[in-house]
């Protein structure tokens, strides 16, 4: 029998999750219920809120008479970010359901990122309509808003409530009633992408698939950078075509899609094979035009759609990006190559476009020359645009070189 786990706080929401708890097993499926709350629940659970507290080194007892709400929330959420895990490994469900207010949503989530990618985890939550980057991060968390706030059963939150049971348990039953997927698993690379390295992108991912390899490809927003990351460090990927790295330049510049200090580690850590080039540090990203900091009033700005507003990195600021992007290839022991489009890292650096500045690109490249331990790195030069198709092509031939030699 297929089961469901069902964590939340069964001290303040017992009569809620008894009523979900009913619906599962009205579905014909098995509830795993977990109590994530500081006191005595109204309903027996069968992983008591001891249980998730030890997980974490810590003792209920300790927790109640602090009395000190963060530090309850932080403990128990750091708890079951572990023992989920543990349950999970040991078989004892096949999807997970939870449902609360921002103190729900987070001592849950983390639990929910750290089950792997293909578990069906749902989180009915007030949070939801909202920005839920902080509660999903790179995982496939499904998010559904509440509607009404998590307290008490109503006629609107029951209605939620029966929906978030029959996703979640049709996720986990009908999960075998599809066909399985035929042929032969491919390996699998994954590249980053943005607007303006499309063309670059498409190229070196038609060579690819040619030659058999599948190519998951990620939009470089802060989000997707990060998805990336994290994939790689799962072991997805036996190869990275990471051919735009523009979001360092927000991590350093200030840009709405950093995607944090770690960006271009993970295929280093692991020793999995990657290409890697300046896509798109041409630019820093903001949103709609009025929103852009009063300080940057002054710079080379363009404006793609009403919602994006670019802005063109300077000398300085290509060579601060370059010195980050050195220092993290460095990290490499081998099977790396980082490839310098010497005409230009955008579709909009190149002659004639807004935002073409040849001397900012040499800075960035010179850096780069500068700053990478060619024992380790292999650094190409080519001159082509990035978005030029043998500047693509090569890039895939080189990466496929690097996975060959692996193999």
């Amino acid at each position: 029998m297929k089961t469901i786990a069902i964590a939340g706080t069964f001290d303040t929401k017992g009569k809620e999750y008894l009523y979900v708890k009913g619906l599962v097993e009205e579905l014909g499926l098995h509830a795993l219920t977990i109590h994530t709350g500081v006191f005595e629940p109204e309903f027996t659970p069968d992983v008591s809120n001891a249980e998730v507290a030890a997980a974490a080194g810590y003792d209920i007892r300790a927790i109640v008479e602090r009395k000190d709400r963060a530090m309850a929330t932080e403990a128990l959420s750091k708890g079951m970010e572990t023992l989920v895990l543990q349950l999970y490994g040991e078989g004892r469900f096949d999807g997970i359901l939870s449902f609360g207010g921002s103190g729900g949503t987070s001592m849950v989530t983390p639990a929910m990122r750290a089950l792997p990618i293909g578990v069906p985890k749902l989180m009915v939550s007030t949070m939801a309509s909202g920005n839920v980057e902080q509660y999903v991060g790179t995982s496939d968390i499904v998010m559904m808003p509440s509607i009404v706030d998590v307290a008490g059963l109503n006629s609107i939150s029951k209605v939620i409530f029966r929906n978030a049971v029959l996703a979640v348990c049709g996720m986990v039953r009908l999960k075998e009633e599809l066909k399985p997927e035929i042929g032969d698993h491919k390996p699998l690379v994954a590249a980053t992408m943005f607007g303006v390295t499309t063309p670059c992108v498409g190229f070196a991912k038609e060579c690819l698939e040619t030659h058999g390899y599948e190519v998951l490809v990620f939009h470089a927003t802060g989000t997707g950078g990060r998805t990336m990351e994290a994939l790689t460090d799962a072991g997805f990927f036996k190869g990275v075509l990471d051919l735009t790295t523009t979001e360092w330049c927000d991590e350093v510049v200030g840009g709405v899609l950093a995607a944090g200090q770690t960006r271009c580690e993970a295929a280093a850590r692991c020793g999995i094979p990657q290409v890697v080039s300046v896509g798109a540090m041409d630019m820093v990203n903001f949103g709609p035009f009025d929103t852009v900091p009063q300080k940057f009033a002054r710079r080379n700005l363009y404006k793609p759609n009403p919602t994006v507003t670019l802005m063109r990195t300077t000398a300085d600021e290509n060579r601060e990006v370059g010195e980050k992007l050195a220092e993290k290839l460095n990290l490499a022991s081998g099977k790396t190559a980082l490839l310098l489009p010497l005409k230009g890292v955008s579709a909009i650096d190149a002659e004639g476009q807004p935002f073409y500045g040849p001397k900012e690109d040499q800075v960035l490249f010179q850096t780069l020359r500068d700053g990478v331990n060619r024992d380790a790195v292999e650094i190409m030069e080519l001159d082509y645009n990035i978005n030029d198709k043998e500047f693509a092509v090569c890039a895939a031939e080189k990466l496929m070189e690097l996975m060959e030699r692996e193999a």
